[in-house]
């Protein structure tokens, strides 16, 4: 594990603009560099760098982040990848987290099988490749689905030949335990041993750095299963994986979307009519992770199926593990082709162009559910529509709440089942809320110590974070210094925050719990957000008694946050935080969303100044939210009239300031 204090060091070191400037050809635009954008084809330069913040954001796709992200995005680096790469251009060094002898020897062992699984690979593919040479009657059939010798070579096609033990020729030990592990080998009840592919057409399986993982094979004459793939190992897992993602990945970025199709035949045979940016699942239905991969390639996705009851059904099931990952930025469309017709086949008969057209035309995936959901039921009575509502509830209810795309599907669909927009939200809520108490009864029953748990962070992997907040010094003398905020109030540590808040990181990489539902963000909360992600060195100068207000103030658990990944990372510019937020939290959702404005805004001549004033703010919510409580409770005794005379001196002094 690299330590996160190294990363911090190397992202000041490093110039986002230099790093990105190798792969992009940028042009001065005011404060910032422009380009066109590596990630999506476009013709005017919507790719923005800023030298000051440190960080790229497009303005066309949303695709943004620090040196270390343009990298791994970019290239296909891992995060391990990516740093040591950046570090040895700067002269680091990149040091190694302390870890215990049993992590050092796990992680040796895990490259260890790795090489060696790839190695193999690799001497099979070599044999694949010799083979098909030799092969007549494999070459022929390629010719026969119109492939050219460029295209196979491209592809890295292959062919398994007729031999059981083919492979034995490639291993010297072909009854080494590596070769049943890597799925090239199978092994009978009997203990014999022979080839898992044969008289197959071989298909490489890379995966998105282009390491060679697995095989596809297709049977060229009669018999079954017609596709056959690699089994489940340990650098190989099916849910996870698309063919062709690596060989398309230029031409994805260029078209500006990716088309999934269903077979390996299909992406080579639109390779060789010049549709490029095709890509495959490998027998398995689209999974959440196969969405996740493209999404991070291209912001349009178009799924192809067969037009018939099993292709309709396949598209289905993929729209509903498509629902939870919808973004307003993103478009995902589904295409039916004629039931006589795979892509390869169409595109064969009508020609590239026609097929972009058609694919063109695809419909949105909003329109698919909507059309499927009214075509299942009769809308004309009343009983019929009530079901509609009953099967669409738990799609809606996975469509991500802050989305406008939500918004609008919800409308168009009270629409359908003459419903006013409010009485069918009323319903979801009304569904929502039962869900979320059941599962808190669930939880509550499954884990009932768990209030019990200290307040302080551990992870699985033994990091540990100290909290940040009993750390700072104090602001300028005055500052709320006729109140003991927080005194007698209930969940409020010495430190000014509450356990709950100092439990913010949630990973080793800080930054939030993984979200479900990103929260809504107040406009006093954005304000602050985009003072800290743009100065986090006034995180330094913030002292408990502010700390004590934050850790009151409503709606600024997402500020806390920010204040505490700014703390225990150590980052100093914007890029800095950005990668040092985990990727699946709350906020790194919320930053993602407010980097715009901190990129396109002018540098604040007094940020503090800037600060104290909405601090202003917040201390008068947090007054006027307890004299309110106080109010409620009737005001019972002396101590709350008290406190109530108290907080009126304290607002009367803010509002005359």
């Amino acid at each position: 594990m690299i330590p996160e204090s190294f990363v911090q060091e190397l992202l000041a070191r490093v110039d986002v603009a230099d790093v990105v400037g190798r792969y992009v050809q940028l042009k001065k635009g005011g404060a910032n560099l422009l380009g066109l954008c590596p990630f999506h084809n476009e013709k005017s330069p919507s790719f923005t760098v800023s030298p000051t913040k440190q960080f790229y954001h497009c303005f066309g796709c949303g695709a943004h982040g620090s040196a270390i992200t343009f990298l791994m995005e970019h290239t296909g680096a891992s995060f391990p990848e990516a740093v040591r790469s950046l570090a040895a251009g700067v002269g680091m060094t990149v040091p190694e987290a302390p870890r215990s002898p049993q992590s050092r020897e796990a992680s040796r062992r895990r490259k260890e099988e790795v090489s060696r699984h790839q190695l193999a690979l690799e001497s099979a593919q070599r044999f694949y490749l010799q083979s098909l040479k030799a092969s007549q009657a494999a070459i022929r059939y390629l010719k026969d689905r119109g492939l050219s010798g460029e295209v196979a070579a491209r592809f890295g096609l292959g062919w398994s030949g007729h031999d059981r033990r083919g492979l034995a020729t490639v291993f010297n030990n072909y009854e080494d335990p590596l070769l049943v592990e890597a799925g090239l080998v199978v092994e009978a009840d009997d203990g014999r041993r022979y080839d898992r592919f044969r008289e197959r057409v071989m298909f490489p399986i890379r995966n998105a750095r282009g390491h060679l993982i697995g095989f596809g094979g297709r049977v060229i004459g009669k018999g079954e299963p017609k596709y056959l793939n690699s089994p489940e190992t340990p650098i190989f897992s099916k849910g996870q994986e698309l063919y062709g993602l690596w060989e398309g990945r230029d031409a994805i970025r260029r078209e500006g979307h990716v088309l999934v199709v269903e077979g390996y035949m299909d992406v080579v045979g639109l390779a060789q009519q010049g549709v490029e940016n095709a890509v495959a699942t490998l027998g398995t239905a689209t999974t959440e992770q196969h969405i996740q991969k493209l999404l991070r390639v291209a912001d349009k996705i178009v799924f192809s199926f067969d037009g018939d009851g099993a292709g309709r059904k396949a598209a289905w099931r993929a729209l509903q593990t498509c629902l939870p990952l919808l973004r307003d930025d993103v478009s995902l469309r589904f295409l039916f082709l004629p039931s006589n017709h795979d892509p390869d086949s169409f595109v064969r008969e009508h020609g590239a162009q026609a097929f972009r057209d058609t694919v063109a035309g695809a419909p949105a995936l909003s329109r698919f559910m909507l059309d499927e959901l009214a075509q299942r039921h009769n809308l004309n009575e009343a009983e019929g529509r009530a079901a509609c509502v009953h099967e669409a509830r738990p799609l809606l209810l996975q469509l991500p709440r802050e989305t406008t795309l939500r918004v609008q599907i919800e409308r168009e669909f009270a629409q359908q089942v003459k419903l006013t927009p409010e009485e069918l939200a009323a319903h979801l809520e009304a569904s929502e809320h039962a869900a979320r108490e059941a599962e808190q009864w669930r939880n509550a029953a499954r884990v009932p110590e768990r209030h019990n748990k200290p307040s302080q962070a551990h992870y699985a992997d033994d990091t540990h974070f100290e909290p940040v907040f009993d750390h700072f010094p104090t602001e300028p003398p005055g500052f709320m210094d006729d109140m003991d905020v927080g005194a007698n109030t209930p969940g409020v540590s010495a430190s000014g925050l509450s356990a709950s808040a100092s439990r913010v990181s949630g990973r080793a990489k800080a930054g939030g719990s993984p979200r479900s539902r990103t929260r809504a963000v107040t406009p006093l909360a954005k304000r602050l957000l985009r003072l800290l992600l743009a100065h986090p060195e006034l995180v330094h100068a913030l002292g408990d008694q502010q700390l004590e207000t934050l850790a009151r103030g409503p709606h600024l658990n997402m500020v806390r946050a920010l204040i505490e990944l700014i703390g225990s990372s150590g980052a100093r510019h914007v890029g800095a935080v950005l990668q040092a937020a985990d990727p699946e939290s709350d906020l790194a959702e919320v930053l993602r969303s407010i980097s715009t404005d901190v990129l396109t805004q002018t540098d604040l001549p007094e940020p503090m100044a800037e600060w104290n004033d909405a601090m202003h703010k917040v201390e008068v919510d947090v007054i006027r939210a307890e004299q309110s409580e106080l109010i409620a409770a009737g005001l019972p005794d002396a101590v709350s009239r008290e406190r109530y005379q108290l907080l009126t001196r304290r607002l009367a002094k803010l509002s005359g300031s």
